[in-house]
């Protein structure tokens, strides 16, 4: 299945982590196009410079590991669609200019189904999402997990649960279900 991942699905670091480990598992192909990593960098620039400069060093590595993950619509297309918020006709873009199959998105007041269903896509939330890829192969998203976890722990001075963490990640579905 291949997967349009918004701005607002990378830029939360440990529900972009759990979804890139699911990707590289070979769970599913990733897309993004350049304007959706342009956003997630610009994202962390409230966080400090540093953040933003981290974020860019992410993007390098994500297009490296996925050469094959980054599609760019043309101006026609970018015209012939429509979103309730035309700031989001970009991703609905890059997702049919990427045959995907669905959009990976926390907005979905932004992304109506009938109007996907158009373009023969879905929208997908990241917690449901991810249960769904639980289900399908439910010893290796644990294992991607608790190593998202371990690292978590690894860096705060508090320790984490895998509940606790994936709650704050708006993962909470899906963190219920790993316990």
């Amino acid at each position: 299945m291949k997967v349009l991942l918004d701005a607002c699905v990378l830029y939360p670091t440990v529900m972009r982590e759990v979804l890139i480990g699911c990707a590289s598992a070979g769970l599913f192909q990733p897309c993004w196009s350049p304007r959706i990593l342009e956003e997630w960098a610009r994202a962390t620039v409230k966080l400090g410079p540093e953040a933003e400069v981290f974020a860019r060093g992410e993007i390098a590595t994500l297009t490296a590991q996925f050469p094959r993950a980054s599609v760019t619509p043309d101006d026609g297309m970018l015209r012939r669609l429509w979103l309730p918020d035309a700031d989001d006709v970009h991703v609905l873009a890059a997702a049919v200019a990427g045959h995907c199959d669905a959009i990976l998105t926390m907005n979905a007041k932004d992304f109506p189904g009938n109007l996907l269903a158009e373009e023969d896509l879905f929208r997908a939330d990241p917690d449901g999402f991810l249960l769904r890829l639980h289900d399908e192969a439910p010893q290796v998203v644990s294992d991607i997990a608790h190593k998202v976890l371990a690292e978590a722990n690894r860096l705060s001075p508090e320790p984490w649960t895998i509940r606790a963490l994936m709650k704050k990640a708006r993962l909470p579905r899906f963190g219920k279900r790993l316990m």
